[in-house]
């Protein structure tokens, strides 16, 4: 089985995938911020030290001469007035002086791979005073590069102090002072460098580490995930080669899966009953079938045997016939069922009087209750229904049969009809023996037999082919029984 057609492997590579994007984008994001964080700690000490320098910068003094003071131009003075600007002072006066404090001489110094270093530049271009580390050329062309714009505050203590760049491996603060002179601070990142490189690694550790459990989690959750595919797989495996007892054992019945699992189960269990049902109704149809046709091989072997009168093959006709008439009751029955449970029977609806229908019925299972002195009993007023008047005729014959079997010599059946809440309900009660309560749920099934003496001998299909009439209808049909009082079967029909 290739990887990319198993479900556990899919969710796998897609669980792994996603948690690495993730903690791909969260170490870049704090990489990141981490290397800001330090660049942002460096400007801080560039600044400061930009600060120190450009107060240690000091105008130069040239030799006092007697006299008054040179005269002053008039104008208007006023706080605030800009002083003069680079190009305004003289360039041949004495140069700045520039007096380092010795408390902060110890943040500057030679060492360019762990300390600052400043460069200071006259007006003319020449170096005040330096830390004693020349630039690179490259630095020397970004400081170049980065001219003051035009309006830009210098102070250094300002609300906007110089920024800084980057160049070579260095970070630089470049700014001009109003008296004309530039002032380059700077130092090496090499050991920001150094800490970001060990926080990087120690983020790939720990996202590594992350990464490893979460996908020996992930193979975990999956794993109990597709556990229930894996039984329903077996189970139904099992179920194919024919053992319909196998179920699927449900864990997590709360689960997505494992509801899926109980209807499984719950359909493999109708499967089971209905296959068993199944060989009983098989099994049932070849007893009832085998009986006529033993009988018509009997009579006809007899027949064959010797030489007969004209009244003894006569008599074997009719024996013939009467287990004929019996195999094709039998198959119509089989054949109408058959229809009712493919849905393919189609119902002949009309307009009818259900009291009709009863008096018909009546009429033609009187011979029946005579002869065993059955007295039928009915009451129904005229009830217009919409039905096949064929199928529920068999329906009122079927039933009034039944009880007509069932109740003792002597005995009462009642046939009643009355129209309740839109439905037509139809009983027929009988005074006979009742039904035992282990076999009431089991009275609609074919080829069931409470009592022998009960059925007569039929078939066991009239209840059966009366429940699917019924149905059909859009009805019910209901038992009840009560040891020596009887037996009621009530169906209820939309009007």
């Amino acid at each position: 089985m290739k990887l990319t057609r198993s479900i556990r492997w899919r969710l796998q590579l897609w669980y792994g995938l996603i948690l690495l994007v993730v903690l791909a984008g969260f170490g870049v994001t704090a990489a990141r911020l981490e290397w800001n964080r330090q660049l942002g700690r460096v400007d801080d000490e560039l600044h400061r030290r930009f600060a120190i320098l450009a107060g240690a910068l000091r105008p130069g003094r040239p030799p006092r001469q007697a006299g008054p003071p040179p005269p002053r131009e008039a104008g208007p003075p006023f706080e605030g007035s800009p002083g003069p600007g680079p190009d305004d002072l003289p360039r041949n006066g004495p140069p700045p002086r520039f007096e380092l404090p010795p408390w902060a001489a110890g943040l500057f110094g030679t060492n360019q791979a762990e300390s600052f270093y400043f460069v200071i530049t006259s007006l003319a271009g020449g170096e005040i005073a330096s830390s004693g580390k020349n630039p690179e050329p490259a630095a020397e062309a970004e400081r170049d590069s980065h001219p003051i714009p035009p309006g830009q505050p210098t102070e250094p203590n300002g609300p906007n102090p110089p920024p800084a760049f980057t160049a070579n491996g260095f970070r630089e603060i470049l700014d001009h002072l109003p008296s004309g002179e530039t002032i380059l601070v700077g130092g090496s990142l090499q050991p920001e460098w150094q800490d970001i490189h060990h926080t990087m690694l120690s983020l790939a550790a720990v996202g590594a580490l992350i990464l490893l459990v979460g996908l020996a989690g992930g193979w975990w959750i999956s794993s109990r995930a597709i556990r229930p595919i894996a039984d329903i797989g077996a189970a139904a495996l099992k179920i194919s080669a024919g053992d319909l007892s196998q179920r699927i054992n449900v864990a997590e019945t709360e689960s997505e899966l494992g509801q899926m699992a109980a209807v499984l189960n719950s359909t493999f269990a109708r499967l089971e009953t209905a296959f068993a049902q199944q060989k009983h109704f098989a099994a049932d149809a070849a007893h009832e079938l085998r009986t006529p046709v033993s009988v018509l091989l009997t009579q006809v072997q007899t027949a064959l045997s010797r030489e007969r009168s004209a009244g003894d093959y006569r008599e074997t006709l009719e024996a013939c016939q009467r287990a004929a008439q019996r195999m094709r009751r039998l198959i119509e029955s089989l054949l109408a069922l058959a229809r009712f449970d493919a849905g393919q029977e189609t119902l002949r609806r009309t307009r009818f009087d259900l009291a009709r229908v009863i008096a018909e019925g009546v009429e033609l299972v009187k011979p029946l209750a005579e002869t065993r002195k059955i007295g039928i009993v009915a009451d129904s007023p005229p009830l217009e229904m919409d039905g096949d008047v064929q199928r529920l005729g068999q329906v009122v014959a079927n039933l009034l049969v039944n009880a007509i079997q069932f109740s003792g010599d002597g005995g009462v059946v009642r046939v009643t009809a009355r129209r309740e809440d839109g439905f037509t309900i139809l009983s027929v009660a009988d005074t006979g023996q009742g039904i035992a309560p282990a076999d009431l749920p089991h009275v609609f099934e074919r080829f069931y037999r409470a009592d022998k003496s009960r059925t007569g001998g039929s078939a066991g299909l009239g209840l059966a082919i009366g429940k699917a009439i019924v149905e059909a209808h859009g009805g019910t049909i209901e038992v009840s029984s009560q040891a020596g009082s009887g037996t009621t079967f009530t169906v209820r029909l939309p009007v």
